[in-house]
């Protein structure tokens, strides 16, 4: 899987979160899930367990606490799928 479609999932992932729909609109690698994107740390553990489910892994929580930006998500799936 080439890393614009996981970003892609990433993004739908979020979308369940994330109550403003319109701040994934202009979403980038670069977006901080907490600070951008307003979802609450107990929501990010949500999100993480999520991302497991769609793409068949398993994130530490060391990996896990790296995770601030969608672009952090994106490469750490990236790279447990290669």
């Amino acid at each position: 899987m080439e890393k614009p479609e996981i970003t892609q999932k990433v993004i739908d992932i979020l979308r369940g979160y994330v109550k403003d729909q319109s701040l994934l609109e202009k979403a980038t690698p670069e977006t901080h899930i907490i600070k951008d994107l307003k979802v609450n740390s107990a929501r990010l553990v949500d999100i993480i367990i999520k991302c497991e489910d769609v793409f068949g892994t398993t994130i530490e929580d060391d990996d896990a606490d790296r995770i601030t930006t969608i672009g952090d998500a994106v490469e750490l799936i990236y790279q447990k799928a290669a």
